[in-house]
């Protein structure tokens, strides 16, 4: 005889400690705490308690008698689900090492060490950090026919970041090629097959990348049934943070693991979707409910970050997205009787006068430096306020990256203007020619010695840098482009050798050079092309190159550095790019640069012109809303009228589309007068 006999999932009665949930919650957020099993998702605006909201509901499950190990926790950062069980532990006195939680990348890694196997691995497969992936491809580089002496072909760093945007996105490199990078189509061949042969490397090495901990964890789901249904059955409960920013490939490998209970909550808010350039596809959480039929939703509206003032205003920034939940931020804090501020001013100068000049007043009525932010959305817009906060003393952290004048691109053109200044410069010398093509060290050490004894003779006096250098041997590969460094030194002085204006040097170094040079080196080419532009807008400031240099070296210098720059526990303002400072907040928030083409910037608003339907430009409201919903007492929103053209003039700016959207009496306008002075010290 044989008896049948059916284990039930697990139900969410009977708990087992006293957590008191309707105590502890508000109402938004106990009903999707203790929603009943399936597929849920859960709006939760900004500042409304999201962390709390998946802390507690997984707190539920354990008190409910589910066991730890069938509960996956999902999140973007190590950080965030470290915090997020130790909270759990805090609650519920449960044995919570069973459970799994981490980033996509650690909880793929621990089920391919289970299965690896399964796809032609073995268990000890290394895992690949980015170092170790540049060193592979400029291996096979060297291995491939490919004549990277002679051809301007792209670094290590923008091709992993081509083959890791194919992989999160689903796009073939080719047609990913043609879509963003159409500076490079003539190369596709070229980087197809170099991509094939690292594919080949790290297979025949047991080796992954971080894509590969994504992408091989959904090629053995979908592939290996046993492996599949084994770890559907042990993760019988799935929560999911920071839904909006998942990728195609991130959001089956929920869907394959969710089958076929679909007990998962996903967390997120649409409205703060910001990260498509790096394949996060906002459509995941608009459309959960058509992936997951019969999924019940929440929303958490209620905010406890922001004053109403700053709230209403982000409630009205954000309306006019087609796309999108309805919400609507509601105030858990009383009223501050101050109204988010509106502030145009003359130019950037004055701009950033203006915002170094509160924040000392700020400082003055007791607000700690900690306590206050500026942000971005570009990092050029930080230029100008770098130098006024250092000129002022006040202390700041960038957590967008380096300092302006400390970036690679920056100190590329500095080089460029150094050695026409200073041709006895041999830093600036060998950075020059080492972005030459088939020029390395050695012919570097030894074209520089030869130029010295040339300049030397000719009476440390050049009317022509050409004259000199199209006389030095060089590799036949590289000689074309040394021949065009040469001819564009040439540009950069007068027939009398006396150097030209920084401003009337920009266009050449860039066209005639760097310009080629940065498409292959840099990851982010158009971002660092808007910096040279800044850069050569700001250069109009100075008359002498001798000027120029000076100020770019006292601000880069040491001493700026360890003022600018302090320890973490310091008392500084925060610098940032929107983006780095989602999930973060701060009591005085200064959002700059608000002008049409600036923010939203000028490829959102160009994309929508061509397609109505294209998401760019809501992508960038997004963005908007993500920045002022960063404060929660004090909200400053700000921009230059006139930007110091450094080729045609000033340029007018006109304010945002995004401040137009937001009635004019949910801000304050404030006139400001006085002078900003110039730019140097």
């Amino acid at each position: 005889m044989a008896r049948d006999y059916q284990l039930q999932s697990s139900s969410l009665t009977a708990p087992t400690n006293g957590i008191d949930f309707e105590k502890e919650l508000n109402e938004e957020q106990l009903a999707a705490v203790t929603s009943p099993p399936g597929p849920s998702l859960v709006i939760a605006g900004a500042g409304s308690g999201k962390t709390r909201t998946l802390t507690y509901r997984v707190a539920f499950l354990l008190e409910r008698g589910v066991p730890a190990g069938n509960i996956l926790l999902l999140t973007f950062t190590n950080k965030a689900a470290k915090e997020m069980l130790q909270r759990v532990e805090g609650l519920v006195p449960v044995e919570t090492r069973e459970l799994w939680g981490g980033t996509f990348h650690s909880i793929g890694s621990r089920i391919l060490r289970r299965y690896a196997d399964r796809i032609d691995f073995q268990p000890n497969f290394s895992i690949l950090d980015s170092e170790d992936q540049k060193d592979l491809l400029k291996s096979i580089i060297v291995d491939s026919k490919i004549d990277t002496k002679t051809l301007r072909f792209p670094k290590p760093d923008l091709l992993l970041n081509i083959y890791s945007l194919s992989k999160n996105t689903g796009e073939e490199v080719d047609d990913l090629l043609h879509s963003r990078y159409s500076y490079l189509t003539h190369l596709a061949e070229d980087i197809i097959e170099i991509h094939e042969q690292y594919e080949e490397r790290k297979q025949s090495s047991n080796a992954m990348d971080f894509d590969d901990l994504l992408e091989k964890t959904l090629k053995l789901l979908r592939e290996d049934s046993n492996a599949r249904e084994a770890m559907q059955k042990k993760f019988e409960w799935i929560l999911v943070d920071e839904y909006q920013d998942t990728n195609q490939l991130q959001a089956e490998l929920i869907r394959l693991l969710a089958e076929p209970q679909n007990n998962l909550m996903a967390v997120g808010d649409d409205a703060q979707s910001i990260y498509s350039w790096r394949g996060a596809d906002v459509e995941n959480i608009l459309e959960f409910e058509k992936d997951y039929p019969g999924a019940s939703q929440f929303v958490i509206e209620t905010n406890y970050r922001s004053v109403p003032e700053i709230l209403t205003l982000a409630n009205a920034a954000i309306r006019p997205n087609k796309a999108q939940f309805a919400k609507n931020l509601a105030p858990a804090r009383s009223e501050k009787n101050l109204l988010p501020g509106i502030i145009p001013l003359d130019n950037p100068a004055s701009q950033a006068v203006f915002v170094a000049q509160r924040i000392q007043e700020l400082e003055e009525e007791g607000m700690a430096l900690n306590d206050m932010a500026i942000l971005y959305r570009a990092h050029f817009h930080a230029m100008e306020i770098q130098l006024e906060l250092t000129k002022r003393g006040i202390p700041f952290v960038i957590t967008s990256g380096l300092r302006f004048f400390e970036q690679a691109h920056i100190k590329d053109v500095a080089a460029f203007m150094k050695f026409v200044n200073n041709p006895y410069d041999e830093v600036a010398f060998r950075r020059m020619i080492l972005m030459v093509p088939g020029i390395g060290a050695k012919t570097a050490d030894r074209l520089w010695f030869e130029w010295q004894a040339a300049y030397r003779e000719a009476g440390e006096k050049v009317t022509s840098f050409s004259e000199t250098l199209l006389k030095q041997k060089v590799p036949p590969k590289a000689k074309e482009s040394w021949d065009q460094l040469a001819y564009t030194l040439d540009e950069l002085i007068t027939s009398e050798g006396k150097a030209k204006t920084p401003a009337a040097m920009m266009p050449s170094i860039l066209q005639g050079v760097y310009d080629d040079v940065m498409q292959m080196k840099f990851p982010n080419y158009e971002t660092r092309q808007q910096d040279l532009q800044q850069l050569a807008k700001y250069s109009e400031g100075f008359t002498t190159l001798d000027d120029f240099l000076t100020q770019l070296s006292l601000i880069a210098g040491q001493d700026a550095i360890d003022q600018a720059q302090p320890k973490p526990d310091d008392d500084c303002v925060c610098l940032s790019s929107v983006h780095q400072a989602k999930g973060l907040e701060w009591k005085a928030v200064f959002v700059v640069w608000l002008a049409d083409g600036m923010f939203p910037n000028k490829r959102a608003i160009e994309a929508q012109e061509d397609d109505a339907e294209n998401g760019a430009l809501e992508e960038e409201r997004r963005l908007f809303y993500v920045a002022v919903t960063r404060a929660e007492d004090e909200l400053y929103l700000s921009y230059p009228r006139l930007w110091p053209g450094s080729f045609n003039g000033e340029t007018l700016q006109h304010p945002s589309r995004f401040l137009e959207d937001i009635p004019i009496d949910m801000m304050e306008s404030w006139n400001v007068g006085g002078s900003a002075g110039g730019y140097s010290w």
